[in-house]
């Protein structure tokens, strides 16, 4: 999986993300996507999403991996 650069990030479109009014957890890829979802069950361990929050990021990253 390589790197968004920050002009990569600011081009995608906020339903390539996984929290899209936060812009946080880039699912644009499947790579990302898979990414996120670990990413997103770590964060709520820590106290730092909530369960809707993940959930939503879940359903986002789940949407690209289904995609053919």
């Amino acid at each position: 999986m390589s790197k968004l650069t920050k002009d990569e990030r600011d081009n995608l479109p906020d339903s390539e993300f996984g929290l899209p009014e936060k812009r946080a957890y880039p699912v644009d890829t499947k790579a990302r996507a898979r990414n996120a979802k670990a990413r997103a069950t770590q964060e709520l361990e820590r106290g730092l999403l909530t369960p809707e929050e993940r959930d939503e990021i879940d359903r986002a990253a789940d949407h690209k991996l289904n995609e053919d």
